[in-house]
């Protein structure tokens, strides 16, 4: 694949399976998102050529994309079925055909029977009886509310339209899922819901992820894009990484060596090459070098570089302290009394689903938003800030150099060339235009920025966003060096193990704190739902156990298990109910494949009537059963 005179891929080769799981990698500007656009046929190679079986469906989630205004939340959603939406408009059609005939011996009446029957498997096989229920769990799993089902995608900010895009295609199940960065725009439980979510999907699944937990949890193979070439690891990303490491030694020794033959032959064709006596040789030496086939080697590994913050200048042992804050946006309340307190020297997470109020308290704290209630800071407390749109604030017309030149003062414009070089900007990158970065340089070139000034907190908001693998590691190692206090805002789990000592949830207006890093908090996360829902099973008897002396509470929630029980025998009976109208309808699909035994019958339409009311009292029941499960799956919680 070349891009006018540069190669991106030379002669590459791969074959994927279906049901595989691959995780695929690379530096920035390897080729990574290109390769997915040559498999979803968006862009097709100069030389040799991209194979996909007719039969085989492909599903692309871009990291960007353009979003069509046409519906509602659920209306848009609901198209990923567009297939199983118009057999049921056929099969409707149908019916309403048939209701009119009675010829029932001819070839006409035949063949729409067959052509019911055929549309009635393909049906179920697509699980048309399923897409409500299929698309509530997705959205839900992704973050939406039932109250967003309504709303207009209009109203949807550019990270919730990304959700949509990826809910619609999770609903089409294709064969291969080619997801690229899917968790940029996720908070972590949504995250978490997507990788469980991934790891049962029986198709196979193409991923592009700086997300090093997600890739392992999903990934068993890992291919590496790598100056033009391809590596194929049959391994999860964390055993990749060792095993990369080995090659590139290997690679870099071989490379060595190469070179100091290169060298040798070289100073044996200048010091002989004007001699007749060893014309013959130095020819020889020369027609050899054409022929050498040389290694190449990747770049310095710039992640090895280290990096620290200046000093924070010392600040007061309370560094923010809030009491009763709320904030709301017209009649929407987003904090509610909030009260919280960060001490000098903590490195804390915010974490809770998008529109929780992560981002609009890290606002506040930078005095960008208004407020109620009371908010302190610390003594000479000095306020870094990373936002999401940072990168959107800068002249898109001054060189990266430029930029960095203009707000370094004093000793650091010493460092300057250094700094870029750690964000992997060397070289001709100093003095390219901002506007030509792509969204993952112009993040490091933000980072860059906020590097230069020193600060005693350092508030940071989805800093990793757009960032690779390598830059994560730098700004991660420059923040565990960092010796003032850090608050940060971030779904990135691997990114902030070991780098956190404190999680704030929010969650529900309210902030609660958690002591410990984010595996601990999200280990405590699931126990504590598991705990719930122990107690709520056993009801009664746990608290007869606990021997209550509160007595209304008791009497409460003896009449809310009873009630419950009661639901849960509801539900028992309509699956019941609609086992045996399913029975029926299939029975009635088995008479109508059969010309011989519909013979039997004296009036078809009579039969139709039938068939169609038993499928309208199956759906109502169907209905019902998924209303009747929410309530419970509610009370369950």
């Amino acid at each position: 694949m070349q891009f006018g005179g540069f190669e991106l891929f030379s002669n590459i080769s791969l074959m994927l399976n279906l049901g595989e799981k691959v995780g695929l990698v690379g530096n920035n500007g390897a080729g990574k998102t290109t390769l997915l656009r040559l498999f979803t046929g968006e862009l097709k190679p100069n030389e040799g050529k991209v194979v996909i079986p007719k039969e085989t469906s492909v599903g692309y989630l871009p990291q960007q994309m353009k979003h069509r205004d046409r519906n509602n939340l659920l209306d848009e959603v609901l198209t990923a079925f567009s297939e199983i939406i118009e057999l049921e408009n056929e099969i409707e059609n149908i019916n309403k055909i048939l209701a009119q005939r009675d010829d029932f011996q001819s070839d006409k009446y035949r063949k729409l029977i067959h052509r019911l029957s055929e549309a009635h498997d393909e049906y179920q096989i697509k699980g048309g009886h399923n897409i409500m229920a299929d698309t509530e769990q997705t959205l839900l799993g992704l973050g939406f509310s039932r109250a967003d089902f309504n709303k207009p995608t209009a109203h949807f900010s550019g990270g919730w339209r990304m959700r949509i895009e990826l809910a619609k295609l999770l609903l089409k199940k294709p064969d291969f899922l080619l997801l690229d960065e899917p968790t940029n725009h996720l908070d972590i439980e949504s995250i978490q819901w997507l990788e469980n979510y991934l790891q049962d999907y029986s198709g196979g699944v193409i991923l592009i992820s700086h997300d090093r937990a997600l890739l392992d949890n999903i990934t068993g193979r890992t291919v590496e894009l790598s100056l033009g070439k391809v590596y194929d690891y049959k391994v999860p990303f964390s055993r990749f990484v060792e095993l990369r490491r080995e090659r590139m030694e290997t690679q870099l020794a071989a490379y060595r060596n190469q070179q100091k033959k290169i060298a040798g032959t070289h100073e044996f064709i200048e010091r002989f090459r004007y001699k007749a006596t060893k014309a013959v040789q130095v020819q020889s030496r020369i027609k050899q070098l054409d022929k050498l086939e040389k290694i190449e080697v990747e770049e310095k590994n710039k992640s090895g570089i280290r990096i620290k913050f200046p000093p924070a200048p010392r600040a007061g042992s309370i560094v923010i302290e809030a009491g009763k804050l709320s904030k709301s946006y017209g009649e929407n309340l987003v904090l509610d009394e909030i009260d919280i307190i960060i001490e000098r020297g903590e490195k804390v997470a915010f974490v809770g689903k998008n529109g929780e109020g992560k981002t609009t308290f890290s606002r506040i704290l930078v005095g960008e938003l208004e407020f109620s209630g009371n908010l302190k800071f610390g003594h000479k407390v000095i306020t870094g800030y990373f936002a999401q749109n940072l990168d959107e604030l800068m002249d898109d017309n001054k060189t990266v150099f430029q930029t960095i030149d203009d707000v370094a003062r004093g000793e650091i414009r010493t460092r300057m060339r250094d700094i870029l070089g750690a964000f992997l900007f060397s070289g001709e990158e100093i003095d390219k235009k901002v506007k030509v970065l792509s969204g993952g340089e112009r993040s490091r070139l933000a980072l860059v920025k906020l590097l230069l000034e020193p600060c005693n907190l350092l508030i940071m908001d989805e800093p990793t966003n757009h960032l690779d693998m390598r830059s994560k590691d730098i700004l991660k190692e420059a923040l565990l060096e960092y010796d003032g206090t850090l608050v940060i805002v971030s779904h990135d789990r691997e990114f902030l193990n070991g780098l956190t000592n404190k999680v704030f949830e929010f969650s529900n207006r309210k902030i609660k704190e958690n002591i410990g890093g984010i595996y601990d908090f999200l280990r405590r996360k699931k126990i504590k739902s598991l705990r719930e829902l122990e107690i709520k099973r056993t009801g009664l008897k746990t608290l007869q156990k606990k021997e209550t002396p509160n007595k209304k509470e008791y009497i409460r929630r003896k009449e809310y298990e009873k009630k419950l029980r009661k639901l849960e025998r509801w539900v028992s009976k309509l699956e019941s109910e609609i086992e045996i109208l399913e029975n029926e309808i299939a029975e009635m699909d088995r008479i109508i494949a059969s010309p011989e035994k519909f013979a039997n019958y004296n009036s078809g339409k009579v039969f139709f009537i039938e068939y169609e009311k038993l499928k309208e009292k199956l759906a109502l029941k169907l209905k019902e059963w998924e209303e009747s499960s929410v309530d419970v799956e509610k009370g369950m919680r």
